[in-house]
């Protein structure tokens, strides 16, 4: 039987006594700068879209700002948060997902009751507001 030379991460663990035990490392100085860098130019983006009027359409500089606002959140949630299928066992992934649901659901009835109230309120004309109490 032969001894297994201790590892620079033993080595970290028997230096800090303790172990994370949630099997996602924690970033390195590169990750950081990667991420950095990309939320950089990610926000750099839809800011140049705006303030250079770029896109004739108002409606198309939107979508584009929220799909770029999209990725850095995708960004953010690696570089940043280490969240992947591995982490704590898959459970940061599930509850994201669960997160994404219940936002969702709530997004979306919000929508749907403030169209249907505005689609089934009586429409009120200045007159009829003037005579108000």
């Amino acid at each position: 039987m032969t001894a297994k030379a201790p590892s620079q991460e033993d080595a970290h663990e028997a230096h800090h006594g303790h172990s994370h035990g949630h099997g996602a490392g924690h970033g390195t100085l590169r990750s950081y700068v990667i991420g950095f860098v990309l939320s950089v130019i990610l926000t750099a983006i839809p800011f140049w879209l705006v303030m250079g009027e770029v896109l004739e359409s108002k409606t198309a500089t939107i979508a584009a700002i929220v799909i770029f606002g999209t990725i850095q959140i995708v960004v953010h949630m690696i570089f940043f948060l280490h969240m992947n299928t591995k982490s704590e066992g898959g459970w940061t992934m599930m509850a994201l997902i669960f997160t994404l649901i219940i936002v969702g659901i709530a997004l979306a009835g919000s929508l749907w009751v403030m169209h249907h109230l505005n689609a089934n309120m009586m429409p009120m004309t200045h007159e009829m507001m003037r005579n108000m109490p």
